[in-house]
């Protein structure tokens, strides 16, 4: 098991393949890459207990599309 930070994701899409993703800089939004654009979550004061214990919720904002 890896000491990385990790995030529980809520909200958007209901088929992303993964709710708890790593954090590349705790605080900030995530930019998920998913069907040709990105989805958007922003942090939220809330924790969640999970199987890899308690962590922070980000929550969906905003979808933005690659252009092409």
């Amino acid at each position: 098991m890896t000491n990385a930070p990790k995030a529980v994701l809520e909200g958007g899409p209901d088929d992303l393949p993964e709710r708890i993703v790593p954090l590349t800089t705790p605080g900030l939004d995530v930019k998920i890459p998913f069907r040709g654009g990105y989805e958007h979550f922003k942090a939220t004061t809330r924790h969640q207990e999970t199987t890899e214990g308690q962590l922070p919720v980000y929550e969906w904002w905003e979808r933005t599309e690659v252009p092409g």
